[in-house]
């Protein structure tokens, strides 16, 4: 037994457990969805291909819907390489010739067969110690040939025809793990070589999946300062697939892919490393994830608040009022003007607000609102959320009829005027607002005519 300081191992236990609360929301959504998983060759040779499995037997543990694709080009290459067999390359497709197909094959079922017994049950070691998985294999993909192309026979080389989708949601409702390789069949009983990116994508698609994901050499894409692009949309692939056809073919190759699926259907492709240890937990059960993530879907909800936002506004706005920043608002006056609110969900978080509040006016007043409580998550002040809730806010207010917006604030004045705010005095108040006018606080009056 390890003897850890206690403080220590509280430390441990308290991140854990706070780790696990704010995964919670993810297992439930994820529960009983439908994820494509594709992986190639390396990353089967990989030393961390053993951690990939255990995560594939706790994500299936959690309800979740498992189809794993797997490539095996380097295992194909070795087989090749050992038999002296030749097997050319055109336009990034090997050209498979019937001498070469036993190669193909051998390594195929090498690979089915090694991942079968490493997601059986009794696997030592495991986090799913004990854990009864049935994981199945079969002629779901029918196949046909690649044909000829610049004047080059594919020979046995081959493209999805058509998926068994019947077959596959019938394992799937049978809580069965269904396993895919780089193979087809043809009506006449030949065997294909296929391309695993494009059974995983052209599965994701028939099925309808929730996710497809790849895990490939690196973590996802990055912009030209090496920062990681953790969402962008697949229109905006193309200037990285020609990034990378020359300088990393399988990287082009899952971009190729990705763009296909989510213009076909899949809502969301995710890009992650096999060599990260929890690479597919990062990404699947925490907020900010681990890799890239394309996706036409807006995954982050603005919306005008409900009374089931309150204790999620009160965590983001306590903070703020402590520094002094914005003024103090009970619970109890938050419910009474939940209303007035539009906040920014993202999975279950409130990542900003803002209220919009009418402001009384009268005689020849113009008609006018005062917007207030503007916050944004303390991870995401570098991004535009706050633009994005300020604008929302603006339409809202257009809609109303409103003509002219106020804000008062004692520390971001700079960044209300950034969004086309000008300062004004006191005095341009509505005599109501003005006379509410807090000397004490001593704010800065924006004004902003709609």
């Amino acid at each position: 037994m390890h003897n850890y300081p206690a403080e220590t191992s509280q430390s441990t236990t308290q991140q854990y457990v706070h780790w696990f609360r704010h995964s919670a929301p993810y297992i439930n959504a994820h529960r009983g969805k439908t994820f494509v998983l594709m992986f190639g060759g390396e990353a089967v040779q990989h030393e961390n291909f053993q951690h990939i499995i255990h995560d594939i037997a706790l994500l299936h543990s959690l309800g979740i819907r498992l189809i794993l694709v797997h490539g095996a080009r380097p295992q194909i290459n070795e087989n090749l390489k050992e038999k002296q067999i030749k097997s050319p390359i055109h336009i990034n497709r090997r050209v498979t010739t019937r001498e070469a197909l036993g190669c193909v094959m051998n390594a195929v079922g090498s690979i089915r067969l090694q991942i079968e017994a490493l997601l059986s049950m009794g696997l030592a070691n495991s986090p799913m110690f004990g854990a009864r998985i049935d994981v199945i294999s079969g002629n779901f993909i029918t196949a046909k040939p690649f044909g000829i192309r610049d004047g080059v026979d594919f020979q046995l080389t081959g493209e999805v025809r058509s998926v068994d989708t019947a077959a596959v949601q019938r394992h799937l409702d049978n809580h069965n793990i269904v396993l895919l390789g780089p193979t087809g069949y043809s009506t006449t009983g030949e065997v294909f070589n296929l391309l695993a990116e494009e059974v995983a994508t052209k599965t994701a698609i028939q099925i309808q999946a929730d996710k497809l994901i790849f895990l490939g050499n690196q973590q996802g894409l990055f912009d030209e300062h090496g920062h990681l692009l953790r969402e962008i949309t697949p229109h905006q692939l193309d200037q990285h697939i020609a990034k990378f056809q020359d300088s990393n073919f399988e990287i082009a190759l899952h971009l190729h892919n990705a763009k296909e699926a989510s213009l076909n259907g899949v809502h969301r492709v995710h890009l992650l490393s096999y060599a990260h240890d929890g690479a597919l937990i990062e990404e699947l059960l925490t907020r900010d994830g681990h890799g890239t993530m394309i996706t036409d879907a807006h995954y982050e909800e603005v919306r005008m608040a409900g009374i089931q936002d309150v204790g999620g506004l009160i965590n983001l706005l306590r903070p703020l009022e402590e520094e002094g920043i914005l003024v103090y608002r009970s619970r109890e006056r938050l419910e009474s003007e939940i209303e007035q609110f539009a906040v920014i969900e993202r999975d279950g978080t409130i990542l900003a607000c803002a209220a919009l509040y009418p402001l009384p006016v009268t005689g020849n007043e113009l008609k006018s609102a005062e917007i207030a409580c503007v916050a944004v998550h303390p991870g995401y002040r570098k991004s535009n959320r706050g633009s994005q809730i300020l604008h929302y806010l603006e339409e809202k207010a257009r809609s109303r009829g409103i003509q002219q917006l106020f804000i008062l604030t004692t520390r971001t004045a700079h960044w209300f005027l950034e969004q086309g705010f000008e300062k004004v005095s006191v005095d341009d108040l509505p005599d109501a607002r003005q006379a509410l006018y807090n000397y004490q606080r001593n704010s800065i009056v924006c004004k902003k005519p709609l």
